[in-house]
């Protein structure tokens, strides 16, 4: 018989965290999150514990773990879009209908009883999170920043009730096969147009100190009204802060400012560290601290983090200049390829960014909504 507990020990928060390193064990796909990063979920001190309510479930079978969810009420996400919504995250189980079935009933009922009358996910406490179920693409590596699923969770959710609300696309970016500079002019062309240059630093410290609060403000601006987003917390930022400092290389990010030094577009990019986290299964042993900084100091693939522009840039050309700069690391680093991670179907400027390149779309990932009546 299949029961449901909530996550309260010490015993359990440890299967929750365990159990999608049990399910993808042999996957060569799956690529863990950092566990410390998952641990830190269950502290006090959480960031997310301000704007949030979290709960957590494992599934049983006897005395054995086959399954998990996690449900988020992001407070902020709801206040700014007037709605009453719970999100579900970190849902991972056997192929079994009626583990998937008790696991969302208990997110559903805690939802009512807290006042939601939607269900959406998966989406975890920002966009920062990983998000969006696998719908394709499941013969390839996730990268670090997103979660691989089994190709069953999609009809497992959806024999539940659950529709589709909206799919992002992934690719794989490699430089155009001829490059005639037409890239470059028309960044060169744009920047002179509206008298905007590139932001300099001497290190990532350098670059926070200079253009930490621009960063946040114009990330926050350029994401206000996309799918599932929510404004950066001190927390959040400390939390950004921390991992740029762990694996971002200065080469890899792009800030443009105007005449008066703020910041109107930024691009980062990260090195690929899938493959350095997973023989650890995302524990930081010194053999892993070993692949993680060989793969900082010279990857083969790098990952899009984010682009973001000034609203009142938009439509400018200005993220031309960002493409160029994306070439130019493609070109000149050694790197085979980069990965877009997640790009919301109906956002078109991102979407029509990546047709100068040549472009692969390799996954697709999907968030799913149910009414609760």
């Amino acid at each position: 018989m299949i029961t449901i507990k909530e996550v309260k020990t010490a015993k359990e928060q440890k299967q929750f965290i365990d159990f999608p390193l049990r399910l993808y064990r042999n996957n060569p796909y799956f690529v863990p999150p950092l566990y410390g990063d998952e641990k830190a979920m269950f502290k006090k001190d959480f960031i997310y514990n301000d704007c949030c309510d979290i709960i957590s479930f494992l599934a049983y079978d006897g005395e054995t773990v086959v399954g998990r969810i996690q449900g988020i009420i992001q407070r902020a996400a709801n206040e700014k879009n007037r709605e009453r919504r719970v999100r579900f995250t970190r849902f991972d189980a056997v192929n079994h209908t009626e583990v998937a079935a008790k696991l969302f009933q208990a997110v559903e009922k805690w939802g009512r009883a807290k006042g939601m009358n939607t269900v959406v996910g998966p989406l975890g406490f920002s966009d920062l999170e990983r998000e969006g179920l696998l719908v394709e693409g499941f013969d390839q590596l996730s990268t670090f920043e997103e979660q691989y699923n089994y190709e069953y969770y999609g009809a497992l959710i959806e024999s539940l009730g659950y529709e589709k609300e909206v799919d992002w696309t992934e690719s794989k970016i490699y430089p155009p096969d001829e490059d005639d500079g037409t890239m470059r002019k028309m960044a060169d062309f744009v920047m002179k147009r509206y008298n905007l240059h590139f932001g300099e630093a001497k290190n990532i410290d350098d670059f926070i100190k200079k253009y930490g609060d621009d960063f946040f403000g114009l990330i926050d601006k350029g994401y206000e009204n996309l799918y599932g987003t929510v404004p950066f917390t001190e927390g959040m930022k400390k939390e950004i802060i921390k991992s740029f400092k762990l694996i971002v290389d200065l080469k890899h990010v792009a800030i443009i400012l105007d005449e008066n030094e703020k910041a109107v577009c930024i691009g980062i990019c990260f090195p690929s560290i899938a493959k350095a986290v997973q023989k650890s299964q995302g524990k930081l042993t010194p053999a892993a601290l070993v692949r993680l900084l060989r793969a900082i100091k010279k990857p083969s693939v790098i990952d899009l983090g984010l682009v973001a522009v000034d609203p009142a840039y938009l439509n400018r050309g200005i993220s031309t200049a960002i493409s160029a700069e994306v070439l130019k690391m493609l070109q000149n680093d050694g790197i085979e390829y980069a990965e877009t991670n997640l790009n919301l179907e109906t956002n078109a400027a991102i979407q029509n960014q990546w047709k100068r390149f040549k472009e692969v779309k390799h996954k697709r990932r999907r968030a799913y909504v149910k009414k609760l009546y």
